[in-house]
């Protein structure tokens, strides 16, 4: 007889002995054709595996968990997922960027730049990110942090520490240390000039596949190798060519954002000539490998020579429509044949929050809601995820496939009734409905709680840290002004006449 048991019986951090049957409302499996909607199925996991998704499993199982009114999904895949103390939120209402610390001024540089954050700093934001990401049930991640407050580029201690994160908390991730050849420096009030340094560059790049040799395969796995050059407009065609050799040796992924903003198109052009995209096409380095952040300023010819190339895109609509742009269109990249992946970027990293406003402005950009449905928000946080990594055992629930799952409840006061689970989710829900994830099998996630570290305690020492980051903007800030100028509050602020 099936032993009936709560999820809460489960020990976190661990992979369940023996088969466990999974039963909700709702499952989205995969029927080998296309995503499926279970109407009470069952999800039968066994070590990393899910070996069996529909209705009726006649085999033995160790024991039986009803979720109820929840929706059993593939876990989300995050490939721009944030992964530090988010920097770009000191940017929301403070114009503009030069004038707030967002760009190096030349006196900084002279000076020395320096690490703002020590070495354990670095590897605390990176295991309380990780854990922010499972809380809002993404299971695959590649790393993205703000290299604004960085000596240069990221360092390999630290991602030896994120590769120890991802094995106690229990993510999936596809990482290496971001390196770069150049970075923008502010000459004068909105004067803003690229300096390089392509040797330094190269040597970050020799770190990263030398950190990739090293811990490919780590965790049971977990751990895998992506090349992550910062920016195209700090990286030379050098870097470049090199970054892609390296690639097609390790045969593993690139991630690089370009056709991102206004900057970076000036800068390009001013340096190439053309548009980022046009340029690595003359250099020929666009192909199938290559995994381009957000993509809001490419042209019609950018979009034609990544369809033409097999170049994915990762979708962040969260943190480009806070900065006023947007990608035109989602819809219009489907219908290219682009694969399109979802990336969060930014705080809070919420998928699902980046859902929704991605639906929305692609109606708007659209000019109408017919072109787009919640699925197609959803397959790109789960099977887009997939094909851009060139993977068929994630972003899906099948027989055969990793045990990485989400479970999203359906029955949150704030939520309205369901009729279908993922527009319900997509149109009404948050992060916060996330119940329980598993990663390769092993529930990483329970009701809040994450496998090896205490979020609320870290939460508290992420306020401090990010305090004493603030602290050193002036240093770093075109005439070095005080930070109550460099980032007034929404209202002035009365302090009490006892503190």
């Amino acid at each position: 007889m099936t032993n009936r048991h709560s999820i809460a019986d489960l020990t976190l951090g661990a992979r369940p002995a023996g088969r466990t049957c999974l039963t909700a409302d709702w499952v989205l499996a995969h029927d080998g054709s296309g995503p499926i909607l279970l109407k009470g199925g069952e999800v039968v996991i066994e070590g990393d595996r899910v070996i069996f998704a529909g209705h009726d499993f006649a085999g033995e199982v160790a024991r039986r968990i009803d979720l109820g009114a929840a929706l059993i999904s593939p876990g989300l895949i995050d490939l721009d997922a944030l992964s530090d103390l988010d920097t770009t939120i000191l940017g929301i209402d403070h114009f503009p960027p030069w004038k707030k610390g967002r760009v190096w001024p030349l006196s900084y540089v002279q000076a020395g730049p320096y690490e703002m954050y020590s070495p354990e700093e670095l590897a605390f934001q990176k295991r309380f990110a990780f854990g922010q990401l499972l809380l809002n049930g993404i299971t695959t991640a590649a790393p993205i942090a703000s290299l604004f407050y960085r000596e240069w580029g990221e360092t390999v201690a630290e991602f030896d520490a994120a590769a120890e994160a991802a094995g106690d908390l229990g993510l999936r991730v596809y990482l290496s240390p971001a390196y770069r050849s150049g970075g923008m420096v502010l000459h004068g009030p909105g004067d803003m000039r690229p300096h390089f340094d392509e040797e330094r560059g190269l040597a970050g790049l020799a770190d990263a596949v030398a950190y990739i040799r090293r811990q490919t395969g780590r965790h049971g796995g977990l751990v895998q190798g992506m090349l992550a050059p910062d920016r195209v407009e700090t990286s030379t065609a050098g870097l470049l060519h090199a970054t892609m050799r390296a690639a097609e040796d390790l045969d593993i992924k690139v991630r690089l954002h370009m056709a991102q903003g206004a900057m970076e198109v000036q800068t390009v052009r001013a340096l190439h000539g053309t548009t980022a995209p046009a340029w690595m096409a003359r250099e020929g380095l666009l192909s199938h490998r290559l995994i381009a952040a957000h993509g809001t300023h490419a042209t019609d010819e950018d979009l034609a020579l990544y369809a033409r190339h097999g170049v994915s895109v990762v979708h962040c609509p969260l943190v480009s429509g806070r900065g006023g742009s947007s990608l035109n269109s989602f819809s219009r990249l489907r219908d290219m044949g682009i694969t399109i992946a979802m990336g969060t970027d930014t705080a809070p990293a919420d998928m699902l929050m980046n859902l929704l406003v991605g639906l929305i402005t692609c109606r708007m950009n659209d000019g109408g809601p017919d072109r787009i449905a919640c699925r197609d928000l959803f397959d790109a946080a789960t099977l887009g995820g997939a094909r851009a990594l060139g993977r068929d055992d994630l972003g899906v629930i099948r027989a055969g496939a990793k045990a990485d799952i989400a479970v999203f409840r359906l029955d949150d006061p704030v939520m309205a009734p369901t009729v279908d689970p993922i527009a319900a989710l997509v149109v009404g829900g948050s992060g916060k409905v996330t119940d329980a994830v598993f990663v390769d099998g092993r529930l990483s996630m329970r009701a809040g709680q994450v496998a090896g570290i205490d979020m609320a305690r870290a939460r508290v020492q992420a306020q401090q840290q990010y305090d004493r980051l603030v602290a050193q903007y002036p240093a770093r800030t075109w005439d070095h002004p005080p930070v109550e100028e460099i980032f007034p509050p929404s209202y002035p602020v009365k302090e009490s006449q006892n503190a």
